[in-house]
């Protein structure tokens, strides 16, 4: 299933964490976790290694790594770590539209969308579950209710998520088909090569660190991506931009920013949190840093949303206004 991207459900999640003792012998790492993770076969843990979901210190490694002292071996599987029980909390949503089938929350930066390994509160299916009990799920053994789609922690914007099974199925059949209309406004190092723009190429986990992504070559493990983009504002060193998602891959956008050269402004992960663009004089670096101060995550904010109702038929379009954050370093440049 195509979920939404920036919103695609293609997270990694921690299952498994140990580090390895000062004085362990060197040993095949199959054979290793084999005796240390219960109910595990080593068919199973050299298939979790083909699928590079078996990290040590990061990076993933075959079946047939010899462990070391000091290594730290970790397992990531693509949904999170199975929880008894949602925990019901009562945290401010801001709810732009509902009904008795669909829900379009705007939510704010900083929040998990749904719980995983470190994050088992504060999230917003946590905060869904306190605002309403039968919230439906995609079944299986780790259901995420009412998702179709999700945006990243740090990224701001607006989500639509389902009441009921039905409408849960049509919703999620609109992404798989792209009929769903996603734009998202974002700032980025530099001034973009043209007004408008597409970017279409293949996205895939870094071989180096599994936990980003990457564009990769047509040969390597990778799915096809496609953003267009259309410049708002140019400003001295930085652009504002809206880009609209054809598909929906993990990280698309700001993946497919720092390929293109032009980072999402203050993204850590994807090298946009360093000056990139402008010259080293003192009073720029201050500036800067009075931006990075500002605006603390990456500079992405989905700001709107167009669907089909499942129940009704209507085109549905819901459009945030952009968080304090960006609205603030949108003034700073202005001001520059």
């Amino acid at each position: 299933m195509e979920n939404g991207s920036e919103e695609k459900e293609g997270d990694l999640y921690e299952h498994f964490a140990m580090v390895i003792d000062k004085g362990q012998e060197p040993v095949r790492i199959d054979k290793f976790l084999m005796n240390r993770i219960e109910n595990a076969s080593r068919t199973k843990i050299q298939a979790a290694a083909g699928s590079g979901n078996i990290l040590v210190n990061d990076k993933a490694v075959k079946s047939n790594y010899r462990v070391k002292p000091n290594d730290r071996i970790s397992i990531v599987l693509p949904y999170p770590v199975k929880t008894d029980e949602l925990k019901a909390e009562n945290i401010p949503l801001n709810i732009l539209y509902e009904d008795d089938h669909v829900i379009v929350v705007n939510k704010a930066a900083g929040m998990v969308v749904h719980p995983a390994y470190g994050n088992y509160s504060g999230t917003l299916v946590n905060a869904l579950v306190y605002h309403f009990q039968d919230l439906p799920s995609l079944g299986g053994e780790h259901p995420r209710p009412g998702l179709v789609h999700r945006i990243d922690k740090d990224t701001s914007g607006i989500l639509v998520l389902a009441k009921d099974e039905l409408s849960m199925a049509h919703l999620a059949r609109q992404f798989f088909d792209h009929s769903i209309e996603r734009l998202y406004w974002a700032m980025v190092w530099g001034h973009m090569p043209q007004a408008n723009g597409t970017i279409d190429n293949q996205i895939g986990r870094s071989p180096k660190n599994r936990k980003i992504m990457e564009v990769t070559g047509p040969d390597n493990e990778g799915k096809r991506a496609i953003t267009h983009y259309r410049v708002l504002q140019p400003f001295a060193h930085v652009s504002l931009i809206e880009c609209k998602l054809e598909t929906g891959r993990t990280h698309q956008i700001r993946v497919h920013m720092k390929h293109l050269g032009h980072p999402i402004f203050s993204d850590e992960t994807y090298g946009g949190d360093k000056v990139l663009r402008g010259n080293h004089s003192g009073q720029y670096k201050d500036f800067i840093a009075k931006c990075f101060e500002a605006m603390p995550r990456q500079a992405l904010h989905a700001k709107t949303l167009t669907f089909t109702h499942p129940r009704t038929g209507k085109r549905m379009h819901f459009e945030s206004e952009l968080p304090e954050d960006f609205s603030k370093i949108i003034d700073l440049w202005n001001n520059f």
